[in-house]
């Protein structure tokens, strides 16, 4: 019998009530990325780009270029000389191209053909008006597409993400190990040093989050999961025992994993300020960055293992899984029994005062130090056939959902669709009888 949680029918805390069903892409769609409020673009194998709306579900372009998957895509926006920023995407394809893409329009902006491997990330730093590209070489370009500069071939394996940090620097991840680059802008021209090589990981670098100017997160393939400064890049925490039963007492040595690798791989990594959300195997974990240690988890929150996470409002998380599911929970706090105090008659009989003093002392910070969380599963989102790559929250507007079963989903509130609805019919009324209508 399987032990993911599981949740009846009547999903009342959950406002996904209705769903469009988006069709266009013919293979997987890997990837989805924000344009704005309303817009979002799709891509995946089968090398196409679509632009949506997010409100009504509308098809906006269809954009073709590339001949083989997409295997990277970012929003770029151009501040242009009336003020106004032109809203374009990077598109990056195991074609070995990159192509820029006019949001407004649809129509390929450029396309950069010279590099001698797929591009597998691409990240724009707009405060140096650059954006770069990871593959196995680092390249560093501007807003006209001129290559500024690039380093040397790293490695086989190449950049597998990229992560801005201050001071103009960059983190890199290269199988397992993490390269800081900084950028640097002479007169003479732009410019890309190595700076340090942090091994501290056992196996591959899957993902990378910023939590904020200070600190960024790492995990790998085999659950490591790391706490470095953004500034000096030393390490501060570190997590090895996802699988741990006992969820992290105060001192516990650093044990490599004794589970297959995928049951522990940390597939993904978001934050916000307090704590870091980990998508580990089929589990979903939360680590408080204050406390270092994990305050909460769902061990299998999903049959398969979970591919994306995102923090929603409310103290609510959203997590997708290769079962097909997508699945909303929140963060609540365990109601904690008061620690029982050690007895003193024992103690006290033989004189063992200050082991009895000793004991209430323990006990007391047990209970101030264990507040604990859970997470409840409060919305089941099923409609896909196949593994849910990842989603994206439009707040009010709902969320959209990209599978391998070739679909994007736009999940919606009912109750706010259904009022929608009779908003516009109302005033369809009265335009056509004259009715007088007041809201």
């Amino acid at each position: 019998k399987s032990s993911v949680q599981t949740i009846g029918e009547e999903q009342i805390q959950n406002p996904y009530t209705e769903l469009l069903v988006l069709k266009g892409h013919q293979d997987i769609v890997r990837f989805l990325v924000q344009i704005d409020d309303y817009r979002f673009a799709s891509a995946g194998d089968d090398g196409i780009i679509f632009l949506w709306n997010a409100q009504t579900g509308e098809k906006l372009f269809e954009l073709h270029g590339h001949t083989h998957k997409i295997t990277a895509i970012a929003p770029f926006f151009l501040s242009g000389a009336s003020g106004e920023n032109d809203q374009l995407i990077l598109t990056a394809s195991a074609d070995r191209t990159v192509i820029v893409w006019d949001c407004s329009s649809g129509k390929q902006i450029q396309k950069v053909s010279c590099f001698h491997s797929t591009v597998k990330c691409l990240t724009v730093l707009q405060r140096l008006d650059v954006w770069l590209s990871g593959g196995s070489d680092l390249c560093v370009w501007n807003r006209k597409l001129d290559l500024l500069c690039k380093t040397s071939h790293l490695t086989d394996a190449g950049i597998s993400a990229l992560l801005e940090l201050p001071k103009n620097c960059v983190a890199a991840a290269v199988g397992k190990e993490l390269i800081i680059f900084r950028l640097i802008d002479r007169p003479e021209g732009w410019n890309v040093l190595e700076v340090k090589r942090l091994d501290d990981h056992q196996d591959n670098i899957l993902s990378l989050v910023s939590v904020n100017d200070l600190t960024f997160v790492t995990g790998s393939h085999v659950g490591e999961l790391i706490v470095w400064d953004a500034l000096d890049w030393t390490k501060q925490a570190s997590e090895y025992n996802f699988w741990d039963s006992s969820l992290h007492t105060d001192a516990q040595p650093e044990i490599k994993l004794s589970q297959s690798p995928n049951e522990t791989s940390v597939q993904h990594l978001t934050s916000d300020e307090e704590c870091v959300f980990a998508a580990v195997g089929k589990g979903i974990y939360v680590y408080n960055l204050q406390m270092k240690r994990v305050i909460a988890c769902q061990r299998t929150a999903h049959d398969s293992s979970v591919l994306h996470i995102a923090k929603l409002p409310n103290r609510q998380l959203m997590s997708c899984s290769e079962d097909g599911s997508v699945r909303i929970w929140e963060l609540r706090e365990k109601q904690q029994l008061p620690a029982e105090p050690v007895p003193t008659g024992f103690f006290s009989m033989w004189g063992f005062g200050r082991a009895n003093k000793q004991a209430n002392q323990a006990a007391k910070k047990t209970q101030e130090n264990t507040t604990m969380y859970f997470l409840e599963l409060v919305g089941d989102l099923i409609g896909h056939s196949s593994a849910v790559q990842m989603f994206l929250y439009f707040g009010e507007l709902g969320l959209a959902s990209c599978s391998a079963d070739h679909l994007i989903i736009l999940w919606k509130d009912g109750e706010r669709e259904s009022r929608l609805r009779s908003v516009t019919l109302f005033q369809k009324l009265a335009q056509n009888g004259g009715s007088q209508i007041k809201f």
